[in-house]
């Protein structure tokens, strides 16, 4: 059972916070936090995170297939243009030229050793002599056939007399022998000169081929001299390859700038292409940001722009958009939501560039933060945009505080930001607004208004 004294208790309570409720409505009023309509400058702007960059970056490849000499160069070391920055190992070039060079010279001697047709010629002369001597002997081996011929037809002849002188006995026996040997050894004479003819000419048609083919081999010579001086032709571009190599192989600083990047610093092989380091121009930094697609239709080359963040300290520098890239890509946020974003390139001025540089060592791919002014007004009336809000048909309104009372006021804006906003119709200046104000105050709310300074921050919001 509730004691009596608890029960007294709350009723106390209750009556005291009616009395307070009821001061409060017909006395001070509820507070509110107020701001006053101020005459200022206004601007419209774009913040997003940017990091330097170089709009060129130059790097120092591998020309071809070779082993690198040690890179002594270090980050951050200056290099002047034509600067060897790298080379390859000068003992390797050195014998891939005195390689070619032989080569040329084993050519040259072919070339000579192939025009050289003194040994060729002596053989021709031999041949052809060997064939004008073959061929008297051909003409020997027919004469002495053609007597052995005439000597067999006398013993055929004197045969046959002897034979029939012998019937008559007027020729003996013996004497018939005598004529049929020598009749036996002419035949065999003529067939012994026969044969010696027949291996005299066949031996004439095989030497009258020597000539032809010692000619042959002479002509064969001069196409030979042809292949040679293609060869010849082609180590020489060898050569030439090899002497353009030799200067490719001491690999030059193509500007006056600084080491940004150095790939590698050891001796080793590497394949051709491969970048060993970067070189770029400091004085040439600029940033890049990447500026949502709804945001970056505001923005236009020539808007000027603030950078601020821990890379660039206490004084903000200042830049312009130098150019807006015509193509967005998709980005994913921190949160995971993919999102359509355009690059925006800003030119930081040149003083501004050249004290970063000196006094923070800015280089490149440090984090900023960008602010691009889209519009501005130089003077405008101006109210902090937490006094803003919509309406039940979706028109800007604030409370006003006039005569004590909140009284709800719609107005026409102008430009606006994250932290202000212009008011083109409906309040005056020095007029009172309410900040932030709660979903319960309603038109015509007695209202005590604490009056808040606002200034608005000209300070881009710091990069992550």
């Amino acid at each position: 059972m509730t004691p009596k004294w608890l029960l007294t208790g709350l009723a106390v309570a209750i009556v005291g916070a009616a009395i307070v409720a009821g001061l409060g409505a017909f006395g001070s009023g509820v507070p509110v936090e107020a701001a006053k309509v101020r005459k200022g400058p206004i601007r419209e702007f774009v913040d997003e995170r940017g990091k330097t960059r170089l709009p060129q970056v130059y790097s120092i490849t591998m020309p071809f297939d070779g082993r690198v000499a040690p890179i002594k160069l270090v980050e951050g070391a200056p290099v002047k243009e034509g600067q060897i920055v790298a080379e390859v190992v000068p003992r390797d070039l050195d014998l891939s030229h005195k390689a070619a060079g032989a080569a040329i010279d084993r050519l040259h001697a072919s070339i000579r050793e192939n025009d050289d047709a003194s040994v060729e010629n002596v053989s021709l002369e031999q041949s052809l002599e060997m064939v004008k001597s073959i061929q008297s002997s051909v003409k020997a081996a027919e004469a002495q056939v053609e007597t052995a011929r005439a000597k067999l037809d006398y013993n055929n002849k004197n045969l046959a007399r002897v034979q029939h002188l012998v019937t008559t006995k007027a020729k003996t026996e013996d004497e018939f022998e005598q004529a049929r040997l020598a009749q036996i050894q002419s035949d065999i004479e003529v067939r012994q000169d026969e044969l010696i003819l027949a291996a005299a000419r066949a031996m004439e048609s095989a030497t009258l081929l020597l000539p032809k083919a010692i000619k042959e081999y002479i002509g064969r010579k001069v196409l030979a001299r042809g292949v040679l001086e293609k060869q010849l032709a082609e180590a020489q571009v060898a050569l030439d390859q090899v002497v353009k190599n030799e200067d490719r192989g001491k690999m030059k600083s193509p500007i006056d700038g600084v080491v940004l990047e150095r790939m590698m610093s050891d001796e080793r092989q590497v394949a051709s292409g491969t970048v060993l380091m970067e070189i770029g121009r400091l004085e040439e930094l600029e940033v890049e940001a990447d500026v949502l697609s709804q945001d970056v239709v505001e923005v236009k080359p020539g808007d000027d722009v603030e950078l601020t963040g821990p890379a660039i300290g206490p004084t903000l520098a200042h830049g312009s958009v130098e150019r807006v890239y015509p193509a967005g890509f998709t980005k994913v946020s921190s949160l995971g939501v993919e999102q359509q974003r355009v690059k925006v390139i800003v030119a930081i001025s040149s003083a501004d560039l050249e004290r970063l540089r000196r006094d923070r060592g800015l280089g490149t791919e440090y984090r900023v933060s960008v602010r691009i002014i889209t519009r501005s007004k130089s003077e405008a009336n101006v109210i902090p945009r937490s006094a803003l809000f919509r309406g039940a048909e979706g028109k800007w309104q604030v409370f006003a505080v006039r005569d004590g009372r909140a009284k709800l006021v719609p107005v026409d804006t102008g430009l606006m930001n994250d932290e202000s906003v212009e008011i083109v119709r409906g309040l005056a200046d020095g007029e009172t607004v309410v900040l932030a104000p709660e979903t319960t105050l309603t038109d015509g709310t007695r209202v005590n208004p604490q009056i808040r300074e606002v200034e608005p921050s000209t300070t881009p919001r710091a990069a992550d």
